[in-house]
């Protein structure tokens, strides 16, 4: 295995929540109107630090799309995929950018969202059995 070499970014940062690896600025934010299995998710249009996986067709809920996950280089966890193409012409503005599923990254302040499943684990309104 070679050097590492990261982008550090400068301003309001969005990174790893394993490795705190820079991913993207939140200038580059496209949307904040995307979901994941694990809640809230962002569609940025430039990201760093990242691998991409293996092409792969991938039904969504706004239609069919081919896709790459997504890799910390720092850690190598799965932080989102990249959108390569899309079918539908209303979909095609999502092609290029990347999504980051907000379970998986820490925001500019340092927060970490909690997802759908963590907060229901965690919440005060679990019972004993």
């Amino acid at each position: 295995m070679g050097l590492l070499f990261l982008i550090k970014l400068e301003g309001k940062v969005y990174s790893c929540k394993h490795c705190q690896t820079h991913f993207a600025l939140s200038e580059d934010i496209a949307s904040k109107n995307f979901h994941c299995r694990h809640g809230k998710a962002y569609l940025f249009h430039r990201v760093v630090n990242v691998t991409v996986g293996e092409k792969e067709e991938r039904m969504m809920i706004t239609g069919m799309h081919t896709v790459v996950d997504i890799f910390c280089v720092g850690c190598g966890s799965i932080v989102g995929w990249k959108y390569e193409s899309a079918r539908e012409m209303n979909q095609k503005y999502k092609e290029g950018k990347f999504i980051l599923e907000r379970f998986k990254v820490l925001g500019p302040d340092g927060s970490h969202y909690m997802g759908i499943q963590e907060a229901l684990v965690s919440g005060s309104d679990v019972e004993d059995a």
